[in-house]
């Protein structure tokens, strides 16, 4: 289970509710906010090593070198993996492929929009390149969620070739409580959650403890 937060607070709330990842984004600036150098060190270290933190480096368009200098900027503040959203349409793999050459030893996570039809053929490709992983989420998120841009043979298929390319692979996109179980079915690395674990699922207001612990019960008896 992947939480989203905002701040050194909910990065504790979401960690003492049970999440295994916390991930620093600012969803009021845009679907990958990033969050400022000072939040992301002091959710880092407010964490102190327990789990994972992932980090966004923001919207950002596909320029090699404003990527590279953003994505080196969260793993110096202590992020474990980077994330990189390939928002153009078709997506230009060939923009990305020299990333993690050029941020050798960050593990970088793609993050492709099942709303703007990403090539399934891209799993391989990115592996090859040296990516860590890659993560499916949804660029508007006020046009629906993960699952109703995919239907569950095209999502099997997706985190099938991710794995088998030995990428770590997270699904996400405006997940709800009745999106677990059948996501987790298909046997992703993780969910990712920010909404659903907010007051009123709103992805803009506060984590709300309750909430996280709500989708890791559900989490928990899907894996049963």
């Amino acid at each position: 289970m992947l939480a989203s937060v905002r701040s050194p607070e909910e990065a504790l709330f979401a960690l003492r509710a049970g999440a295994d990842l916390i991930d620093a984004k600012e969803p009021s600036d845009g679907t990958l906010g990033a969050v400022d150098p000072e939040t992301l060190r002091a959710i880092v270290a407010a964490v102190g090593r327990r789990r994972p933190v992932s980090a966004t480096v923001g919207d950002l368009p596909p320029d090699p070198e404003r990527l590279r200098r953003a994505a080196r900027r969260n793993a110096d503040c202590g992020a474990d993996f980077i994330k990189i959203g390939m928002f153009d349409q078709p997506i230009d793999l060939s923009r990305f492929q020299a990333l993690p050459h050029a941020l050798a030893g960050v593990p970088l996570i793609a993050v492709l929009f099942a709303d703007r039809s990403p090539p399934l053929e891209a799993t391989a490709e990115l592996a090859a390149a040296g990516w860590h992983g890659v993560m499916l989420d949804t660029a508007n998120k006020d046009a629906g969620g993960l699952r109703d841009w995919t239907d569950r043979d095209w999502l099997a298929d997706f985190v099938h070739r991710a794995r088998a390319a030995g990428l770590l692979v997270g699904l996400a996109g405006s997940l709800r409580e009745d999106d677990v179980r059948p996501l987790a079915a298909l046997g992703p690395d993780y969910l990712g959650f920010r909404g659903a674990l907010c007051a009123e699922t709103d992805r803009e207001e506060c984590l709300d403890p309750a909430r996280v612990r709500v989708i890791r019960a559900l989490l928990d008896r899907a894996s049963n």
